[in-house]
Protein backbone atom coordinates (compact mmCIF):
# COMPACT_ATOMS: atom_id res chain seq x y z
CA UNK A 1 0.00 0.00 0.00
CA UNK A 2 1.05 3.37 -0.58
CA UNK A 3 1.77 5.83 2.15
CA UNK A 4 2.59 9.06 2.30
CA UNK A 5 0.79 12.44 1.27
CA UNK A 6 -2.29 11.75 -0.61
CA UNK A 7 -1.35 11.31 -3.95
CA UNK A 8 -4.37 13.09 -5.73
CA UNK A 9 -4.35 15.99 -3.41
CA UNK A 10 -0.35 16.25 -4.22
CA UNK A 11 -0.95 16.04 -7.76
CA UNK A 12 -3.41 18.54 -7.90
CA UNK A 13 -1.44 20.93 -6.34
CA UNK A 14 1.33 20.32 -8.42
CA UNK A 15 0.03 20.11 -11.56
CA UNK A 16 0.76 23.16 -13.25
CA UNK A 17 4.45 22.86 -12.76
CA UNK A 18 7.27 21.87 -14.46
CA UNK A 19 8.57 18.21 -12.77
CA UNK A 20 11.30 16.23 -13.10
CA UNK A 21 12.35 12.43 -11.71
CA UNK A 22 15.92 11.49 -10.72
CA UNK A 23 16.73 8.08 -8.93
CA UNK A 24 19.49 6.48 -6.95
CA UNK A 25 20.43 2.94 -8.13
CA UNK A 26 21.15 0.73 -5.73
CA UNK A 27 18.44 -1.09 -4.44
CA UNK A 28 16.08 1.57 -6.24
CA UNK A 29 16.88 0.92 -9.92
CA UNK A 30 18.19 -2.60 -9.11
CA UNK A 31 17.59 -5.25 -6.27
CA UNK A 32 20.75 -4.94 -4.67
CA UNK A 33 20.29 -8.28 -3.26
CA UNK A 34 20.45 -10.54 -6.50
CA UNK A 35 24.39 -9.91 -7.18
CA UNK A 36 25.00 -10.61 -3.25
CA UNK A 37 23.21 -13.40 -3.08
CA UNK A 38 25.04 -14.63 -6.31
CA UNK A 39 28.43 -14.14 -4.65
CA UNK A 40 27.45 -15.49 -1.60
CA UNK A 41 26.85 -18.94 -3.28
CA UNK A 42 29.48 -19.28 -5.31
CA UNK A 43 32.06 -18.42 -2.82
CA UNK A 44 30.57 -20.00 0.31
CA UNK A 45 27.87 -22.37 -1.21
CA UNK A 46 26.22 -24.44 1.79
CA UNK A 47 29.68 -23.95 4.58
CA UNK A 48 27.14 -22.14 6.70
CA UNK A 49 23.23 -22.29 7.50
CA UNK A 50 22.29 -19.02 7.24
CA UNK A 51 20.89 -17.41 3.80
CA UNK A 52 22.55 -14.81 2.11
CA UNK A 53 19.20 -12.90 2.21
CA UNK A 54 20.00 -12.33 6.17
CA UNK A 55 23.35 -11.75 5.70
CA UNK A 56 22.73 -8.65 3.41
CA UNK A 57 21.29 -5.39 5.00
CA UNK A 58 24.10 -6.56 8.29
CA UNK A 59 26.53 -5.79 5.48
CA UNK A 60 24.53 -2.68 4.06
CA UNK A 61 24.38 -1.16 8.20
CA UNK A 62 27.86 -1.75 8.33
CA UNK A 63 29.32 -0.12 4.94
CA UNK A 64 27.13 2.81 5.78
CA UNK A 65 29.18 3.52 9.40
CA UNK A 66 32.12 3.80 7.53
CA UNK A 67 31.40 4.69 4.17
CA UNK A 68 31.61 8.22 4.90
CA UNK A 69 35.34 7.55 6.19
CA UNK A 70 36.11 6.05 3.10
CA UNK A 71 35.10 8.68 0.71
CA UNK A 72 37.24 11.04 2.65
CA UNK A 73 40.13 8.69 1.95
CA UNK A 74 40.40 7.97 5.98
CA UNK A 75 40.59 4.56 5.25
CA UNK A 76 40.72 2.12 1.72
CA UNK A 77 37.92 1.04 0.32
CA UNK A 78 39.72 -2.59 0.91
CA UNK A 79 39.05 -1.64 4.39
CA UNK A 80 36.08 -1.10 4.09
CA UNK A 81 35.01 -4.36 2.33
CA UNK A 82 36.53 -6.33 4.49
CA UNK A 83 35.10 -4.20 7.79
CA UNK A 84 31.34 -5.02 6.56
CA UNK A 85 31.83 -8.45 5.87
CA UNK A 86 33.52 -9.35 8.84
CA UNK A 87 31.58 -7.47 11.56
CA UNK A 88 28.06 -8.81 9.20
CA UNK A 89 29.51 -12.33 9.84
CA UNK A 90 29.94 -11.67 13.69
CA UNK A 91 26.91 -10.79 14.27
CA UNK A 92 25.87 -14.83 12.93
CA UNK A 93 29.13 -15.89 15.39
CA UNK A 94 31.36 -16.73 12.34
CA UNK A 95 34.63 -15.66 12.03
CA UNK A 96 36.35 -15.05 8.91
CA UNK A 97 39.35 -13.91 7.86
CA UNK A 98 40.71 -11.13 6.35
CA UNK A 99 41.77 -13.16 3.05
CA UNK A 100 38.60 -14.47 2.63
CA UNK A 101 36.81 -11.46 3.13
CA UNK A 102 38.55 -10.08 0.25
CA UNK A 103 37.84 -13.21 -2.11
CA UNK A 104 34.37 -12.83 -1.52
CA UNK A 105 34.88 -9.17 -2.54
CA UNK A 106 36.14 -10.12 -5.75
CA UNK A 107 33.28 -12.72 -6.61
CA UNK A 108 30.76 -9.82 -5.30
CA UNK A 109 32.59 -7.21 -7.76
CA UNK A 110 32.39 -9.58 -10.48
CA UNK A 111 28.64 -10.26 -9.81
CA UNK A 112 27.85 -6.65 -9.61
CA UNK A 113 29.34 -6.25 -13.53
CA UNK A 114 26.09 -8.55 -14.31
CA UNK A 115 23.03 -6.52 -12.70
CA UNK A 116 19.89 -5.89 -14.56
CA UNK A 117 16.64 -4.05 -14.43
CA UNK A 118 13.04 -5.88 -13.87
CA UNK A 119 11.11 -5.18 -17.18
CA UNK A 120 8.82 -2.99 -14.93
CA UNK A 121 11.64 -0.75 -13.87
CA UNK A 122 12.49 -0.61 -17.35
CA UNK A 123 8.72 0.39 -18.40
CA UNK A 124 9.16 3.02 -15.39
CA UNK A 125 12.02 4.56 -16.77
CA UNK A 126 10.59 4.96 -20.03
CA UNK A 127 7.43 6.24 -18.78
CA UNK A 128 8.95 9.19 -17.36
CA UNK A 129 11.36 10.12 -19.28
CA UNK A 130 8.59 10.37 -22.11
CA UNK A 131 6.93 12.93 -19.88
CA UNK A 132 10.01 15.04 -17.58
CA UNK A 133 13.49 15.57 -17.43
CA UNK A 134 14.58 12.19 -15.34
CA UNK A 135 18.58 11.86 -13.77
CA UNK A 136 20.35 9.85 -11.39
CA UNK A 137 22.33 10.61 -8.37
CA UNK A 138 24.07 8.08 -6.89
CA UNK A 139 26.98 7.45 -4.22
CA UNK A 140 30.50 5.24 -4.63
CA UNK A 141 33.50 5.34 -7.42
CA UNK A 142 33.08 7.02 -10.11
CA UNK A 143 34.39 4.00 -11.94
CA UNK A 144 32.39 1.73 -9.59
CA UNK A 145 28.76 3.53 -10.10
CA UNK A 146 29.41 4.04 -13.91
CA UNK A 147 29.70 0.21 -14.74
CA UNK A 148 26.89 -0.44 -13.00
CA UNK A 149 24.86 2.25 -15.34
CA UNK A 150 26.53 0.62 -18.01
CA UNK A 151 25.15 -3.05 -17.23
CA UNK A 152 21.52 -1.42 -15.79
CA UNK A 153 21.36 0.10 -19.95
CA UNK A 154 19.91 3.17 -17.66
CA UNK A 155 21.47 5.62 -19.98
CA UNK A 156 18.92 4.61 -22.34
CA UNK A 157 16.32 6.88 -20.69
CA UNK A 158 18.78 8.86 -18.75
CA UNK A 159 20.92 11.27 -20.70
CA UNK A 160 24.81 10.78 -19.33
CA UNK A 161 24.98 14.53 -18.40
CA UNK A 162 21.90 14.05 -16.01
CA UNK A 163 23.63 11.12 -13.94
CA UNK A 164 25.88 12.80 -10.78
CA UNK A 165 28.01 10.35 -9.04
CA UNK A 166 29.37 11.38 -5.62
CA UNK A 167 32.90 10.74 -6.31
CA UNK A 168 32.52 13.45 -10.04
CA UNK A 169 30.56 15.94 -8.02
CA UNK A 170 33.01 16.15 -5.25
CA UNK A 171 29.92 15.44 -2.45
CA UNK A 172 27.71 12.61 -1.71
CA UNK A 173 24.47 12.14 -0.54
CA UNK A 174 22.84 13.38 2.07
CA UNK A 175 24.91 16.39 1.68
CA UNK A 176 22.59 19.13 -0.29
CA UNK A 177 26.06 20.08 -2.55
CA UNK A 178 25.45 17.30 -5.06
CA UNK A 179 21.71 17.62 -5.05
CA UNK A 180 22.02 21.47 -5.47
CA UNK A 181 25.06 20.45 -8.43
CA UNK A 182 22.29 18.44 -10.04
CA UNK A 183 19.24 20.86 -10.06
CA UNK A 184 21.31 23.61 -11.36
CA UNK A 185 23.12 21.12 -14.14
CA UNK A 186 19.97 20.29 -15.11
CA UNK A 187 18.15 23.72 -14.84
CA UNK A 188 15.59 22.70 -12.15
CA UNK A 189 15.10 26.20 -10.55
CA UNK A 190 11.31 26.56 -10.46
CA UNK A 191 10.48 23.07 -11.15
CA UNK A 192 8.88 20.17 -8.71
CA UNK A 193 11.45 17.61 -8.20
CA UNK A 194 10.69 14.14 -7.32
CA UNK A 195 13.98 11.64 -5.84
CA UNK A 196 13.28 8.01 -5.64
CA UNK A 197 15.67 6.22 -3.34
CA UNK A 198 16.21 3.38 -0.78
CA UNK A 199 18.09 4.95 1.82
CA UNK A 200 16.42 6.87 4.77
CA UNK A 201 19.46 8.89 5.93
CA UNK A 202 21.16 9.69 2.63
CA UNK A 203 17.91 10.24 -0.19
CA UNK A 204 15.24 10.95 1.60
CA UNK A 205 16.84 13.17 4.27
CA UNK A 206 19.04 14.66 1.75
CA UNK A 207 16.26 15.41 -1.10
CA UNK A 208 13.84 17.10 1.36
CA UNK A 209 16.28 18.89 2.64
CA UNK A 210 17.09 20.73 -0.51
CA UNK A 211 13.19 21.33 -0.84
CA UNK A 212 12.79 18.05 -3.17
CA UNK A 213 9.72 15.60 -2.36
CA UNK A 214 11.01 12.27 -1.20
CA UNK A 215 9.81 8.71 -2.76
CA UNK A 216 11.14 6.04 -0.02
CA UNK A 217 11.75 2.99 -2.09
CA UNK A 218 11.35 1.04 1.02
CA UNK A 219 11.89 -3.03 -0.37
CA UNK A 220 13.41 -4.12 3.17
CA UNK A 221 11.13 -2.89 5.48
CA UNK A 222 13.43 -0.06 7.00
CA UNK A 223 12.01 2.61 10.04
CA UNK A 224 12.04 5.99 9.86
CA UNK A 225 14.75 7.05 12.41
CA UNK A 226 13.40 8.91 15.21
CA UNK A 227 12.87 12.75 15.14
CA UNK A 228 12.91 11.77 11.19
CA UNK A 229 10.47 13.74 8.76
CA UNK A 230 8.14 11.74 6.90
CA UNK A 231 8.90 10.90 3.08
CA UNK A 232 6.33 12.49 1.44
CA UNK A 233 5.73 9.07 -0.23
CA UNK A 234 6.64 5.73 0.28
CA UNK A 235 6.86 2.64 -1.61
CA UNK A 236 7.50 -1.08 -0.73
CA UNK A 237 8.19 -2.25 -4.70
CA UNK A 238 8.60 -1.60 -8.34
CA UNK A 239 4.91 -1.98 -8.70
CA UNK A 240 3.51 0.73 -5.69
CA UNK A 241 6.35 2.99 -7.50
CA UNK A 242 4.89 2.00 -11.39
CA UNK A 243 1.56 3.31 -10.05
CA UNK A 244 2.50 5.87 -8.03
CA UNK A 245 4.52 7.63 -10.95
CA UNK A 246 1.63 7.45 -12.96
CA UNK A 247 -0.28 9.92 -10.92
CA UNK A 248 2.19 12.01 -9.99
CA UNK A 249 3.23 12.52 -13.80
CA UNK A 250 -0.62 12.23 -15.12
CA UNK A 251 -0.88 14.59 -18.05
CA UNK A 252 3.04 15.97 -17.77
CA UNK A 253 4.93 16.02 -21.30
CA UNK A 254 8.09 16.72 -22.06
Amino acid sequence: MISGREIAAGAKQVQDMEKAVLFDIDDTLYDQTQPFVRAYGRYFGDRFDIDAEKIFPVTRKYSDQVYGRAMAGEITMEELYVYRVQKAFEEFGISISREETLAFQEVYAGCQKHISMTERMKRILSFCSGRVKVGIITNGPSQHQWNKVRSLQADQWIPEANIFVSADVGAEKPRREIFEYAQKSMQLDGTEVYFVGDSYDSDMAGAMNVGWKGIWMNRRGHRIPEGGRTPDFTVTSEEELEELLHELLAGAKN
